[in-house]
């Protein structure tokens, strides 16, 4: 088997994630984030859905973690989205800074709101 070290150009991946905090690039940050190839943002949450909307040109996806379980979005926040055509995934943040993270290292146009475990 061979073993490739993946190389991240532009976009920061997630490295390691704990009790409300996310490790971005070698940088600890604490509560909720939104990362794009913009860079990283700090996000207030399900109430805050503006920057989504308003950024939802710079990726492809938007992966949304609610945490340390899959939850779903409040129907409000989902239809919220959905009417501004942003194009989004929910799952358990662990599963979003995985899923993040794969598609970031095939270099493909992916965002990432994540809350706190």
């Amino acid at each position: 088997m061979e073993i490739n070290e993946i190389l991240f150009t532009g976009q920061p991946p997630v490295d390691a994630y704990g009790a409300g905090f996310f490790r971005i690039a070698g940088v600890v940050h604490e509560g909720a984030l939104f990362l794009t190839n913009d860079g990283v943002r700090h996000w207030g949450g399900l109430d805050d859905l503006e920057p989504l909307i308003i950024n939802k040109e710079n990726y492809d996806v938007l992966f949304i973690g609610m945490g340390a379980d899959i939850l779903p979005l409040p129907k409000a926040v989902a239809n919220k989205l959905e009417q501004a055509g942003v194009p989004f995934e929910v799952m358990g943040s662990p599963s979003a800074c995985r899923t993040y993270n794969v598609l970031l290292s095939e270099d493909r146009r992916v965002g990432l709101a994540i809350l706190p475990v």
